[in-house]
């Protein structure tokens, strides 16, 4: 038997770890181990070391969003080393395969906006990258848009050093485009249009119906706008190209990138595919589109009998209901203006006469007195036209060319237009100048075509305010102009602005 001397004391009893603590102290360390592993991948993320093979140069984010080699439209990325658009971030990837054949390792996703390192495969946080973020997806303020006409706006730095001014950048011509061109930078010097398609948020619920392919039309000419504004871009012009490719589509072919086209006609079916598209309706105040151009107008409609007829049986036809004049109210987003013919003869000194005409004869045309004679294949008719709401913005179409059996024909006539404090009131009743307060308008965009009917080209002339300088636009060369240069041109297309205040 064991017994225990005087000073020996029994040792206390080995206790046994508990269950709950080994699970506790496992946890710890593996969540220790979650947090390093974290902040490794964390620190890796804003440490990059392939940030400066970033070449800004290259990189163009105007064309459609497709991969180089499987023209797929999902999960695109864009390397931004070379500027080319690859499918795909895992192993097999058209993107891995590049970084890894390439070397090429920084990559943008286009849908996400997030910056990703390959074959790495880890995600890159860090804010010098927010200038390609910025040009990829301009995004603009209340506060932005309110300052683009002010007087203190500086002139835009691109990479290569060249200066610009936001709203006055080139549109560059694919092949024969430049008639959509002239319209397109026209309307982006149209405030209420310009305002409302930088905020992205004022279109970006509109529900796309199936099978409706203009809900591309508004995404895509709002991206547009805020590329042509943007004060940030990398270079000094813009591609239209998914712009152009959306007007195809939803054209059906009617407007072609690789076709002349009248900019009347595109400018008439694309302020009704976007009044369309915004949900509008025949309310003044349904859209952005009828807001600044939808004007209204009675036309007086008055049927003429046959010439073969006798006085006594023409005075009978008069007397008749058919024959009595007939009055319609009509709305219109722009006027067309008839330019008097041509002169068939030349001068004493054989040289052919360039007729000129003043822009308030050719208004004459809407002033409820002067009619003007229609023919039909069957009938003809006397019209008049009288003006009774005259909108924010008046569009002038100077009709230049007619067609006849054999071929296109143009009226080289020049118009002479004051640029300023062109006032439609003149045209106006008595009865209807009361219901106008304003009623003097400036001259904001216009548009001249050059050279042949069939063969001929378009550019813009453009008012920007924030400088009160006039520049000419034609697809990538923008020059300055003088204003008195302007109404010297062949003028095809005029958009006038109220001028809502008393200044002369």
């Amino acid at each position: 038997m064991f017994t225990l001397l005087p000073d020996q004391k029994l040792a206390p009893p080995i206790k046994k770890p508990k269950l709950e603590d080994v699970l506790d102290e496992n946890e710890g360390n593996s969540g220790q181990q979650a947090q390093r592993r974290k902040q490794t991948v964390s620190d890796r993320s804003k440490q990059c070391p392939y940030l400066d093979t970033i070449n800004r140069h290259l990189l163009d984010f105007d064309f459609e969003k497709l991969c180089s080699v499987s023209l797929t439209r999902i999960n695109v990325y864009a390397c931004l080393v070379c500027g080319k658009y690859f499918q795909g971030r895992g192993t097999n990837t058209h993107a891995y395969t590049h970084s890894v054949a390439e070397s090429h390792h920084v990559f943008l996703n286009l849908s996400t906006l997030k910056f990703y390192c390959l074959p790495d495969n880890y995600e890159i946080i860090d804010s010098s990258l927010d200038d390609i973020k910025y040009v990829l997806d301009p995004v603009f303020t209340v506060r932005d848009i309110r300052s683009l006409d002010r007087e203190d706006v500086k002139q835009s730095r691109t990479v290569d050093g060249t200066f610009y001014n936001p709203g006055v950048v080139g549109l560059n011509n694919i092949k024969a485009n430049d008639y959509c061109n002239v319209i397109l930078q026209a309307l982006s010097h149209v405030k209420p249009i310009r305002d409302f398609f930088l905020m992205e948020k004022n279109y970006a619920n509109i529900k796309r119906p199936p099978g409706d392919t203009a809900f591309t039309l508004v995404q895509r000419f709002g991206e547009l706008l805020r590329k042509l504004w943007n004060p940030r871009n990398f270079k000094a012009h813009v591609s239209p190209h998914e712009m152009l490719q959306a007007v195809v589509l939803w054209s059906n072919k009617q407007f072609q990138i690789t076709k002349q086209g009248d900019p009347i006609e595109f400018l008439s079916w694309f302020l009704h595919s976007l009044h369309k598209q915004l949900r509008g309706n025949k309310q003044p105040d349904s859209s952005v589109i009828n807001r600044s151009f939808l004007g209204e107008m009675k036309i007086y409609t008055r049927k003429l009998p046959p010439t073969e007829l006798d006085d006594v049986q023409k005075q009978l036809l008069l007397a008749t209901d058919e024959y009595q004049e007939k009055e319609e109210t009509s709305t219109f987003l722009y006027l067309t203006c008839d330019l008097p013919a041509t002169p068939l003869f030349i001068d004493e000194l054989r040289e052919n006469i360039i007729p000129q005409v003043n822009l308030y004869q050719l208004l004459a045309k809407f002033n409820s007195i002067s009619e003007k004679e229609y023919k039909t294949y069957k009938d003809n008719f006397l019209k008049r036209f009288e003006i009774t709401r005259l909108p924010k913005y008046v569009i002038l179409y100077i009709k230049r060319f007619t067609k006849n059996t054999f071929f296109l024909e143009k009226n080289p006539t020049i118009v002479n237009f004051p640029v300023k404090n062109v006032d439609f009131g003149d045209i106006l009743t008595e009865e209807n100048k009361k219901t106008h307060r304003y009623t003097k308008y400036n001259l904001v965009a216009n548009i001249v075509h050059d050279g042949e009917p069939n063969s001929g080209t378009y550019r813009c002339h453009i008012l920007q305010k924030s400088t009160n300088q006039w520049y000419e636009m034609q697809d990538l060369h923008v020059t300055n102009i003088l204003p008195q240069m302007i109404t010297l041109t062949e003028a095809y297309i005029q958009i006038y602005e109220l001028q809502e205040s008393d200044e002369t």
